[in-house]
């Protein structure tokens, strides 16, 4: 049997979804003493083709619909192919073709203080609705020459390939209308810009001396059609991406549930095993060994005979 098969066949008698990623599946396997990698999205939409790169892995996977997402997946998208991601926090992303994406860190939890994500678009164009992380941790965009600070809103970015011409950051109105901000950061930590209004971007340009400048322009009638069929896709996989993270939050409650369960079903008598010697559970009145002594007969003051 080849190792492939073999580690499809472990992982599916270990109860491990289909739609997990078999490198995932067998990095689990082949750490048995490491916990888990922890799934933090999952494909609500996929058009084509599209590959994720797991960590440490050496060939990239093909992505199916509702395969599952880790941190420092590389994500790329083929030609003539569009893909749609759902984070645990509910952002999503929208990649056109031939555009990648790298998941540089995301930590998210319900009511937390410490969320956080770092998401870095290498080439292509990417649009996203930014989720709950936003709002209550820092989101972070990265491009090739610039960072961007994402506070609760919807928004475009161009990465062209080599020689391609100049990335672009544009700020839109989420499907509800309501427009967040994007703040524009140099690599240095410095600020370049922020958008605030429906429609508006920057291009990110050399300026005096090489430093990168935020450049306001107006978007071309033709580059704005464009994005309209870019938004329209985007915002139909963030409806079925919201719909795929409930429930596989709502699968995580059930299984801490059980394991909750099984914790307090199996404490009593775990604390019991360790209190005996050896580990076997002993029995408070033990009978003494050998055949059992018969009952001395009562006495009987009539005289009479007992029935037997």
């Amino acid at each position: 049997m080849k190792r492939r098969e073999f580690i499809k066949l472990g992982c599916a008698a270990a109860g491990w979804p289909l739609v997990r990623p078999l490198a995932a599946c067998a990095q689990s396997q082949t750490n048995a003493g490491e916990a888990a990698p922890r799934e933090i999205g999952q494909v609500a939409t996929l058009q084509g083709s599209a590959t994720a790169t797991h960590a440490n892995a050496a060939a990239a996977n093909a992505l199916r619909v509702n395969e599952l997402i880790f941190k420092n997946d590389a994500l790329q998208t083929a030609a003539d192919s569009t893909l749609g991601i759902t984070f645990d926090d509910e952002t999503t992303f929208s990649l056109s073709a031939n555009a990648s994406i790298v998941v540089d860190e995301f930590v998210y939890q319900e009511g937390g203080g410490a969320n956080a994500a770092l998401f870095t678009v290498a080439r292509g164009t990417a649009a996203f609705v930014a989720g709950k992380v936003a709002s209550t941790g820092a989101m972070k965009i990265a491009t090739p020459v610039a960072v961007l600070g994402v506070r609760g809103t919807t928004g475009v970015i161009d990465v062209p390939g080599a020689g391609g011409g100049e990335p672009r950051v544009k700020l839109y109105a989420d499907a509800d209308g309501h427009v967040g901000r994007i703040e524009v950061f140099d690599r240095q930590g410095g600020r370049l810009g922020i958008l605030t209004q429906g429609a508006s971007a920057f291009a990110l340009r050399a300026g005096a001396g090489g430093r990168i400048e935020a450049v306001p322009f107006r978007i071309p009638p033709q580059e704005a059609a464009r994005d309209r069929g870019v938004l329209q896709r985007l915002f139909v996989s963030h409806i079925m991406g919201q719909r795929k993270t409930i429930e596989r939050r709502q699968l995580r409650e059930r299984n801490q549930q059980r394991r909750n369960e099984l914790r307090r079903q199996g404490g009593p008598l775990r604390q019991n095993l360790q209190r005996q010697p050896g580990g076997a559970q002993q029995n408070r009145n033990p009978r003494p060994p050998g055949p059992s002594r018969p009952q001395p007969r009562k006495p009987n003051p009539s005289g009479q005979k007992q029935k037997h």
